[in-house]
């Protein structure tokens, strides 16, 4: 029972992971491309480890699967957000589905030296 389990998490993770690179490959900019790879790329490694943790079915190997799951799901947002905020500072061409630009208005963080105002660069 605990190998079809095992089957179906390992399964289920390997499909998420493999939607995360299909997101990646075909999404148009780089901010929607990090939200693709960060969603289904953790929830995929995420089952995996689950698999992981009913396969061996040991104290130690869970506890080491759950602290993984744990920390992917600690990082994965911190990293996604950081790579967002970085390709923004960097002015990486948005896609042109993308209609609202929240940062537009507060991009002083990010402001270059020879940048005047936030308004001019976004224009």
């Amino acid at each position: 029972m605990s190998e079809i389990v095992t089957a179906f998490f390992m399964l289920a993770g390997g499909f998420f992971c493999f939607i995360a690179s299909v997101g990646i490959l075909r999404l148009p900019d780089t901010i929607i491309r990090m939200h693709a790879a960060t969603k289904a790329g953790a929830f995929g490694t995420g089952l995996m480890f689950l698999a992981l943790a009913v396969f061996y079915m040991d104290l130690s190997t869970t506890l080491r699967a759950f602290a993984a799951i744990f920390f992917i799901l600690l990082t994965a947002p911190v990293a996604a957000h950081l790579i967002g905020r970085a390709a923004y500072c960097t002015q990486v061409k948005l896609s042109k589905r993308t209609h609202i630009d929240e940062l537009a208005t507060t991009c002083r963080w990010c402001r270059l030296p020879q940048q005047e105002t936030c308004e001019e660069d976004r224009k």
